[in-house]
């Protein structure tokens, strides 16, 4: 039997990736929306999470799908009701209140879910399997889109806690995470600020490897043309890339084919092609909603405070989102 779940926050992604998801699974049943600014055909809309709590005991779940520096509220509320949550990454806008979320999910004994969609891409898995017995002597991560295109109108992501290029950015630092069998930390970094925004549009970064593999990223949040999300690694025993956000793998030059159960997801027209990424991830909640318990891994999040912390800030051009006209 399928469990009722609730999205909180129906903007782009949510839209696109969530709703389409949910529909397909045949372990949830999307009950009820709240939202400032959107709204799912035949679904009820409430006007605030505290009376779709109150009303509807048949919700099990929440997806909360708002900005980050709004998560907080929304998960706590839900987390004390007896709900089972999901997050959006980040998880949230700070470590400090994810350590709260992890905490209070402990102790009122509900399942909370922190999702990192870039690690279920297709070929996330097997190129973690490559890399498990070889030594690395290189990796680089080029992260490139534009906002313009990708998040147009979302003036909250070039405000303090939207992170900027981090916002895609992060998605690399998830399955960096994820795939090397050694924990990197970072060292340098120089983050580009659009002299009108709170939040940087490109970063540059540079971490260091226990094995003295020299490891890099380059993202920029304003590049024109298609976007580019790739990671290459070099091993003494051969290379691999990783492109097209982890849904492609070429080893020593040779493209691998795609594993089983992979594919285009059919999400909304429009959407960036994906893949499998969000059917696993509902997957996993509804498995981790069965058992109890706490998902969240916040290494990539703890690349991006460093990248903060650590970074020499450089003053951009003043960026103009043609959306807001």
């Amino acid at each position: 039997m399928s469990m009722k779940i609730a999205l909180i926050g129906v903007g782009k992604i949510a839209l696109d990736q969530h709703v389409p998801a949910i529909a397909e699974s045949p372990d949830w049943d999307l009950a009820a929306t709240f939202s400032h600014h959107g709204s799912v055909d035949g679904v009820p809309s409430y006007d605030s999470v505290e009376r779709l709590l109150d009303e509807r005991d048949d919700v099990e779940a929440l997806a909360i799908c708002v900005p980050p520096t709004a998560r907080f509220a929304l998960a706590a509320a839900a987390l004390r009701a007896g709900r089972h949550v999901m997050l959006e990454k980040p998880p949230g806008a700070t470590i400090s209140e994810c350590f709260a979320l992890r905490d209070l999910a402990e102790s009122a004994g509900g399942s909370l879910f922190a999702t990192w969609h870039s690690r279920e891409a297709d070929q996330v898995a097997p190129a973690k399997a490559w890399l498990s017995d070889k030594t690395l002597t290189r990796m680089h991560i080029d992260w490139r889109e534009d906002a313009r295109q990708w998040h147009p109108g979302q003036t909250w992501i070039w405000e303090p806690g939207g992170m900027g290029v981090f916002d895609p950015g992060i998605n690399a630092l998830s399955i960096v995470t994820e795939i090397l069998p050694d924990p990197i930390h970072l060292t340098a970094a120089e983050l580009t600020f659009p002299s009108n925004c709170g939040a940087p549009s490109e970063a540059r970064l540079r971490f260091a490897h226990p094995g003295g593999a020299e490891a890099t990223a380059e993202m920029d949040f304003l590049a024109e043309g298609p976007p580019t999300w790739t990671i290459h690694l070099e091993t003494t025993a051969g290379t691999a890339t990783l492109s097209d956000g982890g849904a492609r793998l070429s080893i020593d030059g040779v493209e691998q084919p795609a594993p089983e159960a992979s594919g285009l997801f059919a999400g909304r027209e429009g959407a960036a092609p994906i893949g499998r990424e969000y059917p696993r991830l509902y997957a996993k909640f509804a498995a981790l909603a069965a058992r109890g318990g706490v998902d969240m891994d916040l290494a990539p999040m703890a690349h991006v405070v460093d990248a903060f912390a650590l970074g020499r800030r450089v003053e951009g051009p003043a960026f103009h989102d043609p959306a807001l006209g």
